[in-house]
């Protein structure tokens, strides 16, 4: 297995499942079966180094190349942050309140889109000139198109702060409802637009990716727009090894940004131990 290091935050990466080869540590958390759906999590961690700074992607294929962070892989990112654990721990509770839980919801969103956005927001530069002197100075390009995506309802829960990490975004909203009998997805609001500018950064945001039917309709409806892969970033709270597959197989090169990653999908499509149902808690409905 080859890895590349380069400077960034401090992530744990999941890489593509699945993953045959040692390295780091596997979790209690993630060893279990998941005996509902058949999908067993037998993927090894990575515990990188904070002080450092330093993060590592993985490359799951045989080769012996090293290659960037990015690329036709589908990564999974759980930035280890306290903050991040404190709002999950908040949301799991089933005693939280609906004003604190949606509030909860939006602290996690803006800390993971925060974490989403690091490495992807196009900047210009120039010349400012503070109080002692002129300075070289970077902003980010408010010209470049930046979209985030939430899909509905949860999803609005999620990016209610994102506009304080991206200014400059433009909001699409995907209604998609999932049939409790089928788990399958239908599309009953779509204000995506006739086609993404060119070279788009879009942030997909759905809370929850259990089976994964939700996410990959609207990847495909995204796609269809123009957007490619690489261009697309999904933020979830938690995540579970089914959708995190379908997503490795249909859409190679998508990074996923998730609080945390549950070892199991139950027969009723929901996450466990997960949060419930994240739409009806954040609204109280």
């Amino acid at each position: 297995m080859a890895s590349a290091i380069n400077n960034c935050c401090p992530l744990r990466c999941i890489s593509e499942f699945p993953l045959s080869h040692s390295l780091g540590y596997l979790p209690l958390h993630l060893s279990a079966s998941n005996r509902n759906s058949g999908d067993t999590i037998n993927n090894k961690v990575l515990r990188l180094d904070g002080r450092n700074r330093r993060s590592i992607s993985v490359n799951c294929s045989s080769t012996t190349e090293k290659r960037i962070l990015s690329g036709d892989r589908m990564l999974v990112f759980v930035p280890p942050h306290p903050l991040i654990n404190h709002w999950i721990s908040v949301l799991r509770n089933e005693q939280t309140p609906t004003s604190l839980y949606k509030n909860a919801m939006g602290e996690l969103g803006r800390l993971l889109i925060y974490e989403a956005s690091r490495d992807c927001l196009p900047t210009t530069t120039g010349y400012v000139k503070s109080p002692m002197g002129v300075a070289s100075a970077e902003f980010i390009d408010p010209m470049q198109p930046v979209a985030v995506v939430p899909i509905l309802r949860a999803g609005l829960g999620l990016a209610e702060q994102a506009s304080s990490v991206l200014p400059a975004m433009k909001t699409y909203h995907l209604g998609i409802g999932r049939d409790e009998e089928t788990l399958q997805p239908t599309v009953y609001l779509n204000k995506l637009p006739t086609k993404f500018p060119e070279g788009s950064r879009v942030f997909v945001v759905d809370p929850m990716l259990a089976t994964g039917g939700t996410v990959v309709a609207a990847l495909e409806l995204i796609k269809k727009r123009g957007v490619e892969n690489t261009q697309i970033k999904v933020i979830s709270v938690v995540a579970a090894p089914p959708a995190i597959r379908k997503l490795s197989e249909k859409f190679p090169g998508v990074h996923v940004y998730a609080g945390i990653v549950d070892p199991v999908v139950n027969e009723k499509g929901f996450i466990v131990p997960g949060l419930g149902d994240a739409g009806d808690r954040c609204f109280g409905t």
